[in-house]
């Protein structure tokens, strides 16, 4: 009943063979698409700073006409 048992260092070796096997499957994506991906995320940030901005502007100007 006694079982195979990996040392610490066996076991970091399988793990980084596997993390390499699964490197090696990653399907990368083409510069084309990479581009589209990052325009389509920095104007997502920028859409969603001029929305944050504006809700700031309004609690600001409201607490200002509570303590006015």
């Amino acid at each position: 009943m006694a079982k195979d048992k990996k040392t610490t260092g066996q076991r970091i070796q399988g793990f980084l063979s596997e993390v390499g096997a699964e490197f090696r499957r990653i399907t990368w994506p083409e510069r084309q698409e990479l581009i589209e991906s990052t325009v389509v995320v920095i104007v997502f940030i920028v859409i969603l700073a001029a929305v944050v901005l504006v809700y700031d502007k309004v609690i600001e100007a409201a607490l200002q006409l509570i303590h006015s």
